[in-house]
């Protein structure tokens, strides 16, 4: 029986994540989700920007992209209309995908091109130095807002939808067992499929507000006192010794998920209009 184990280069170990970082905690469940899928990932191929999450590809033995920043999506489109037997997955960081490459995010949904992008959100540029990313919420200091952010911060998965993505959801590293479930489901689907994971940035997002080391983050991703719902739960605030709110309460799950012809489908691409609905 294939392991997640099993899918790692291990000549590339150990790897540069930071102590107390939550995207070794996603990179593992996405792993897991893969080894029940395939006994081995030479049908699968990851893509991946600039950044700390994007840095992960590079330890999974499959067919794997380290592309330019932000632009992992245009990559993965071109691979997905030039190979249609590869399961073609991006793997994107706040600020790689919705910063810097926002404007192929949008478009990759609009289009319903049929790959799954998973983007970890840690509401900073977590490996270039700590500054304001589209998701940090507002108050919340980063190298480039040391005086506090002012700025709204983008809902990640509210703008996936109403881009036109076909398939969204949001995760959290804290439950890994519900990330499974939400990642398996995406992969599952035909089209463009979207799902935010909400991660932690011990370094630079966890110090910068005195919000304590990485089990401290992770444990604040849920409330102690109610069951995460596998359809819709809350994500509690979290609030630093001075009181102000650092994460708003957002919605987890399955948000949405519709069926539509998919950008190869709708063009009658070749490797298309025979396969399986």
């Amino acid at each position: 029986m294939t392991t997640a184990k099993d899918l790692l280069r291990h000549e590339m170990m150990p790897h540069i994540l930071c102590p107390g970082c939550g995207h070794g905690i996603v990179m593992n469940a996405m792993l897991r989700v893969l080894a029940r899928r395939h006994q081995n990932l030479d049908k699968v191929a990851l893509v991946a920007g600039i950044g700390c999450s994007s840095r992960i590809v590079g330890y999974v033995d499959a067919n794997t992209l380290h592309t330019t920043h932000g632009r992992a999506l245009t990559f993965a489109t071109g691979l997905k209309l030039a190979r249609p037997e590869l399961e073609v997955i991006v793997v994107t960081g706040d600020g790689d995908g919705l910063g810097i490459g926002g404007n192929h995010l949008i478009h990759a949904a609009r289009r319903n091109v049929d790959l799954t992008c998973i983007l970890f959100n840690n509401e900073t540029y977590g490996m270039t130095g700590g500054q304001l990313a589209p998701t940090t919420v507002k108050q919340a200091f980063t190298t480039t807002s040391p005086g506090g952010n002012t700025e709204p911060n983008f809902d990640a998965a509210v703008l996936a939808k109403a881009a036109g993505a076909s398939f969204v959801a949001r995760g959290q590293a804290y439950r890994p067992d519900v990330l499974e479930e939400v990642m398996e489901r995406a992969l599952d689907h035909r089209g463009f499929s979207f799902v935010e994971v909400m991660t932690d940035c011990t370094e630079y997002f966890g110090r910068k507000n005195a919000l304590g080391l990485g089990s401290d983050l992770l444990f604040t991703q849920s409330r102690s006192d109610q069951e995460v719902s596998r359809d819709l739960a809350d994500w509690p605030s979290l609030r630093t010794p001075q009181g102000w709110q650092v994460r708003e309460t957002q919605p987890l799950g399955v948000l949405h998920e519709d069926r539509r012809p998919t950008f190869e489908e709708s063009r009658g691409l070749p490797g298309y209009s025979e396969r399986e609905v």
